[in-house]
């Protein structure tokens, strides 16, 4: 492995400003602090820095010594879980209810490395657009900085993000070129019926009946309805009724998620979620109100620039330790929003460490951090060449 040596030489000044972003973590649009400390580092390199696209985002602009038109993005995340850490580090989570579990404290960091160092060398030939974007965990960070014009101000020619990956060998590099991570969809679902005593249940229209009939049918749409060759998910993921033992209530109400590779199968089962509750609304004689919404679309990755992101990591994972993925993920990142709009990217790099994203006990390795940022540094200087 080859870490550029000038980012191995600040390596450790990357592991501090991690660790203190991950001890004072801010949940979506909410990462005053953490884009005041983004934005005061780029400033401090000699980045021009531009803020609050997209609310909390932070965008730097950097030049290199040539004059080339082209330019390229780089983006990361700096949003935390609402969740609790237990993981007993002596820099956890300060705040209650908030933990950076996914590693974007680490995502961050790397692109500061990258920063850090092309500004101080500056061996490429057009522009650099380093993207940070608040708000990825599910409230659509992503698309609030495309809708605030984020590449009508920015322009970029190609844009790549990275993700940390416990579940991979440390320093390793993987990409899946083409569709690559599952679209995701997300439901409410409100079913309201006639309370009553519980000991006089003709009385009611029991929503905790329908809502029983309702889960089983729509775990049975993917079975049912979607093509077995298309790979999809339905989860019902939260219910939620009544308050006492001995009343039937009026209300039941249960919320989930969609998962899809396919803009077909997403309006397939759309469309199915809505059939289902008015069939059953009908049947119960109740009312059904649901909601069903696109939060991330499906990400898909170039071909090309794929490519190009592997030749720049095995410059420092070596060749073995970067490789093409060829199976799918049915999670989901915003990040497919902005590739939506540009062409581009998306890796994961592998580090130490068995517990998975999203675990209270997650810890992310501070070694991956110097080997995410050489990667950037190198995609740059690969595809703007002096």
């Amino acid at each position: 492995m080859t870490i550029l040596p000038k980012i191995a030489s600040f390596a450790e000044e990357l592991t501090a400003v991690r660790r203190d972003i991950h001890a004072h973590p801010e949940i979506g649009f909410e990462e005053e602090r953490t884009s005041g400390i983004v934005a005061e580092l780029l400033a401090s390199w000699g980045i021009e820095v531009h803020r609050g696209i997209g609310k909390t985002g932070v965008v730097g602009v950097l030049q290199g010594k040539g004059p080339g038109g082209r330019t390229i993005g780089l983006r990361a995340d700096m949003d935390a879980l609402p969740m609790d850490e237990q993981t007993n580090l002596p820099f956890a989570s300060q705040n209650p209810g908030r933990f950076h579990g996914c590693g974007h404290d680490a995502h961050t960091t790397m692109l500061l490395g990258a920063a850090r160092y092309l500004s101080e060398t500056r061996d490429f030939d057009g522009r650099v657009v380093f993207i940070f974007q608040p708000a990825e965990e599910g409230l659509g960070g992503a698309r609030a900085m495309v809708e605030d014009g984020l590449f009508k101000k920015f322009p970029c020619d190609e844009i790549y993000g990275m993700h940390n990956d416990p579940g991979a060998d440390e320093n390793t590099f993987s990409i899946k070129p083409g569709v690559a991570m599952a679209g995701a969809s997300l439901f409410d679902i409100t079913i309201n019926g006639v309370g009553s005593h519980a000991a006089h249940p003709h009385q009611s229209r029991d929503p905790i009946v329908v809502v029983t009939q309702l889960v089983q049918a729509l775990q049975s749409i993917v079975s049912r309805n979607v093509d077995p060759k298309e790979p999809a998910v339905l989860s019902v993921t939260q219910v939620h009724s009544g308050s006492a033992y001995n009343v039937v209530p009026d209300k039941a109400t249960i919320a989930g998620t969609i998962r899809y590779f396919s803009d077909d199968v997403r309006d397939l089962m759309h469309a199915r979620v809505e059939q289902v509750c008015a069939g059953l609304a009908q049947s119960f004689e109740v009312e059904i109100e649901a909601k069903v919404w696109q939060m991330f679309t499906v990400l898909k990755n170039d071909a090309d620039l794929s490519e190009a992101y592997l030749k720049a990591a095995q410059d420092v994972v070596g060749q073995g330790n970067a490789r093409v993925e060829t199976a799918l993920v049915t999670g989901s990142e915003d990040f497919a929003d902005m590739l939506a709009v540009v062409p581009g990217a998306y890796c994961r790099i592998g580090h130490k460490g068995s517990v998975p994203l999203h675990n209270p006990g997650f810890v992310v390795d501070d070694d991956m951090l110097p080997v995410g940022a050489s990667i950037m540094a190198r995609l740059i200087e690969t595809r703007l060449p002096l």
